[in-house]
């Protein structure tokens, strides 16, 4: 192959690691005909796979629930983690892991009641 299209290739390839880059989280998350995972990059800069579980407006914030794809240390592979939605003014969004266990408890409680509520709404709906 020769010199100019494989640079041309190569800055096609860089263009779309580009674009790939920008895709702004809360897009992702609130598109509701999304079915590819949410991929996030850990703080040692390793990839790691997830399956959006839930969108939770919670206190003033927007929480997710994802359940990891990958293993992840210490999480078993039945657990989801909690994150927030942080928006820093000039900055793109930025999923966070919810620290605080208390926090993290309520957005679980926040997302059953809102699965018991559409249930109780789904069992009204077929009655009649």
């Amino acid at each position: 192959m020769d010199k100019k299209k494989l640079q041309k290739i190569e800055e096609a390839s860089k263009q779309v690691e580009k674009e790939a880059e920008h895709v702004d989280i809360l897009d992702v998350l609130l598109d509701e005909t999304n079915k590819d995972p949410i991929i996030l990059v850990d703080d040692k800069g390793k990839t790691l796979s997830f399956e959006q579980i839930a969108v939770i407006p919670f206190k003033d914030r927007i929480y997710c629930v994802l359940k990891p794809i990958d293993k992840i240390d210490n999480v078993q592979d039945d657990e989801a983690i909690v994150f927030f939605v942080d928006e820093r003014e000039g900055q793109e969004p930025v999923l966070m892991v919810e620290t605080d266990e208390k926090t993290a408890i309520q957005v679980f409680d926040e997302y059953y009641n809102l699965l018991d509520e559409a249930e109780s709404n789904k069992a009204k709906k077929s009655k009649k």
